[in-house]
């Protein structure tokens, strides 16, 4: 479906200035160069040309080149979600590891594809299995292994960063939903002020990993409100995908401003309320030190004098 893109000379007029507009904090602010391109998409064409040795060489040969070539396919999906998870782990500053060590899957099934792979081609047993562990080693180099621990930060109990991981897993899975859902609609300009307004979320998410005391200052928001956004969005969606109605998308754009700027709104409140704490330690650290009498520019005394 074609998609009409706004901005300052399009049609509507829209220059940022409008009621459901502002500042350009979208998808792009922060982002980075993901890693599952163009080495991965290699792993997808490389084992191509087993398809050519499958045919016209008998059936054994048909079955072990096709399994090769379904075993090197899977492991270059396995490595992509691999790489994939393991972007959004180190994003993170709480996060728990990778449920399914998947780019270590990945190495396994490059390594035993390459063996079945050798074993089509020469018959015997020694190719194989150097092909396979010479593949499982190389793989392994290229694309590194999974995260093997999960993260915090220190001076965080273990319990204090399972109960912020799992907020953030929750929070993003409502993201997600939103995402999924907005592209049905076909609006450009509203899938933009979705962008917009979940960047003002993970603002938050940020500032709650990194001080996990604010979760439950922040609990209502990363729960019951941004359940309202994701139901809200998804019946927008519907709604505007069926009829266009431009009354109902004006109030979802409203609703999605209101939003962000209370999200927006907590999170600096959030912020504050950590510059006091701040504040509050360096005044006590201050007071005891006092209290010691020990001032940097006193000149020992001797004990003679």
């Amino acid at each position: 479906m074609a998609q009409r893109y706004g901005g300052k000379y399009s049609p509507d007029g829209s220059d940022g200035t409008g009621p459901d507009s502002g500042p350009d904090r979208g998808s792009f602010l922060g982002a980075r160069r993901t890693r599952a391109g163009g080495r991965v998409n290699l792993l997808f064409l490389a084992p191509l040309p087993l398809i050519w040795s499958a045919f016209g060489n008998g059936p054994a040969a048909l079955a072990l080149n096709l399994a090769a070539l379904g075993l090197l396919l899977l492991a270059a999906w396995m490595t992509r979600e691999g790489i994939l998870a393991q972007e959004a782990y180190e994003a993170r500053k709480i996060a728990r590891r990778p449920g399914f060590p998947r780019k270590m899957a990945g190495s396994l099934l490059t390594g035993l594809g390459l063996a079945v792979a050798g074993f089509a081609a020469s018959g015997g047993l020694v190719a194989p299995v150097v092909y396979g562990v010479i593949g499982t080693l190389l793989h392994s180099f290229a694309f590194g292994l999974d995260p093997m621990k999960d993260k915090g930060l220190e001076g965080v109990d273990q319990f204090q960063t399972d109960r912020v991981a799992r907020a953030v897993e929750k929070a993003e899975t409502h993201l997600a939903a939103m995402s999924d859902a907005i592209i049905r609609a076909g609006d450009r300009q509203a899938e933009a002020r979705v962008e917009r307004f979940q960047t003002s979320v993970r603002d938050m998410l940020r500032t709650v990993e990194n001080d996990p005391r604010d979760l439950t200052s922040a609990r209502k928001y990363m729960g019951i409100y941004l359940v309202g956004a994701r139901d809200a969005t998804v019946k927008f969606a519907d709604i505007y995908a069926r009829s266009r109605d431009a009354g109902a998308r004006s109030d979802y754009l409203t609703l999605l401003t209101d939003l962000e700027e209370n999200f927006a709104a907590k999170t600096q409140k959030l912020l504050a309320d950590n510059h006091t704490d701040l504040e509050v330690e360096i005044s006590v650290l201050r007071d005891r030190l006092q209290r010691e009498g020990i001032r940097p520019d006193a000149q020992p005394t001797h004990p003679n004098e």
